[in-house]
């Protein structure tokens, strides 16, 4: 056994420089990706605090998946589903025939930006309804997708196969014996907990169903990082849903724990269905390869209203992260007040300065965000920054009953959004997300009148209540705000 002693410090010896070489590739392919430097130090931060997981970490959740371009919309071969919405009642602004239209002048720019980063194009004659919690959300849901006649489309970050799930799965199971065509995305993470046997039951419904990046070795690294985010369902391309709620008891029940889950969600009728549907069947071709372009997916519409709506996206296959421009546009824009809602808060340094001179140049700045948190680390993170916010004249507020779910925008009575996206890094510029943009004086009244609800029931913190908090605690926040990008 002498040998063993004579060897083991060789071993090592190499495990070590292997590591160490490892550790420095890495360092080297983050200093040639360009990324910010904000965004580059915490894996540093993570490579020399965490040496041996750090490198694990990395390769499971580091990789720049944008720069790839690994999905991408150009994956849709033989069709662009968005010269489908072209085709129908939509416009694009270089038309230059909305320059007329209530808000559309105010609001050209972000419309503009919206076009050109998102190739979202701006729909008109919508009817746009706001859905202010959970049974109300699942009861439109569920009986939109009762009265289905030809298709149900559902994308869903998390589905659960408790009591709510179980009611849309029985829906679903009957009308596709109906001959329905239900088709489902559920992401691959977000869903951890259905089976594979969850599956097979759909295929044997007649449902189809598949699962978004699937997280499996080999293919786990860089997938893992990249979730779908959204939560669209349309039927019969006629009425389409968008918002915060996934399928879980929660949203209706509450939770043990943390009480009522707030949450917001919109039915849309109209033309932005068009462009829910399109954003539905890319996502639909990456996990099937089916390439559906049939035009009975996108009816031709006559107008239902007069709301004007952009469905936007962002995600990792996109060039530029859309939504996150679209707020700082936003929030730079405004005049009045910026009023928001979300459950995390860590927003890049972009948003964060806007919302900072916002509120410095005399705009009224106020967010809610839940007192209780479905996450520790990221709830440090999101305190970390409300000192310097309170210190700017930003308003934050702690709603009190439960966990505040809602992804809500209003600003200046002129537009509002309601969708999947946090403000915070991982929804800017890694996950899938889906956003509508409203622009419309009654629906911005309308969801700053709920707003103003939430503040009722949500408490003020002030800056000096906040500058007494213990050392301990604040050393916790700061710590935790250096890895901010990576949550």
């Amino acid at each position: 056994m002498e040998w063993l002693d004579s060897i083991n410090p060789l071993v090592i010896s190499i495990v070590k420089l292997g590591y160490g070489m490892a550790m420095l590739l890495i360092v080297f392919v983050v200093m040639l990706e360009n990324r910010s430097p904000l965004k580059a130090i915490p894996w540093m931060l993570v490579l020399l605090f965490v040496p041996v997981l750090g490198v694990v970490f990395y390769i499971f959740f580091g990789q720049n998946l944008r720069k790839e371009k690994i999905i991408r919309r150009k994956g849709l071969k033989n069709h662009d589903l968005l010269s489908e919405i072209a085709h129908s009642q939509s416009y694009k602004l270089a038309d230059g025939i909305l320059d007329d239209a209530p808000g559309t002048l105010k609001n050209k720019k972000l419309m503009q930006l919206f076009l050109n980063n998102s190739s979202s194009i701006l729909t008109i004659g919508n009817k746009v309804d706001v859905l202010n919690d959970g049974k109300k959300t699942f009861e439109a849901i569920i009986e939109a997708m009762a009265n289905a006649r030809h298709s149900i489309h559902l994308q869903y970050y998390i589905f659960d196969e408790d009591e709510i799930g179980n009611k849309v799965l029985d829906i679903l199971k009957k009308k596709a014996q109906e001959g329905v065509e239900v088709r489902m995305i559920v992401d691959d993470v977000g869903s951890w907990a259905l089976k594979k046997s969850f599956f097979r039951k759909m295929k044997s419904m007649g449902i189809e169903a598949y699962s978004f990046l699937t997280v499996r070795f080999p293919s786990l690294t860089s997938k893992v990082n990249y979730r779908n985010h959204r939560k669209i369902v349309v039927v019969d391309g006629e009425v389409g849903f968008l918002g915060g709620l996934n399928v879980a008891d929660r949203y209706i029940k509450g939770n043990p724990e943390y009480g009522c889950w707030r949450d917001m969600h919109l039915r849309i009728s109209g033309d932005a269905v068009n462009a829910l549907q399109s954003v539905f069947f890319i996502d639909w071709y990456f996990v099937s390869q089916q390439d559906l372009t049939d035009h009975q997916y996108f009816p031709h519409k006559m107008p239902v209203g007069d709301k004007l709506v952009q469905i936007v996206t962002s995600g990792p296959d996109s060039d530029w992260p859309g939504i996150m421009m679209g707020y700082y546009q936003a929030i730079s824009s405004a005049q009045k007040y910026v009023y928001i809602t979300t459950p995390y808060f860590m927003p890049g340094e972009s948003v964060l300065m806007a919302l900072k001179a916002s509120a410095m140049g005399g705009v009224d700045v106020r967010i809610i965000i839940p007192e209780k948190s479905d996450a520790y680390f990221t709830a440090l993170c999101t305190k970390s920054y409300i000192k310097e916010m309170l210190t700017a004249g930003v308003k934050f507020y702690f709603y009190q009953p439960g966990f505040l779910h809602s992804k809500m925008m209003v600003v200046d009575d002129e537009v509002c959004t309601i969708g999947t996206t946090n403000i915070d890094f991982r929804s800017f510029e890694q996950n899938f997300e889906v956003n509508a943009f409203v622009y419309d004086e009654q629906k911005a009244i309308e969801l700053k009148g709920y707003f103003m609800d939430d503040l009722a029931q949500s408490r003020i913190i002030h800056l000096e209540e906040w500058r007494k908090r213990s050392l301990w605690q604040k050393s916790k926040e700061s710590f935790a705000r250096l890895f901010s990008p990576l949550l």
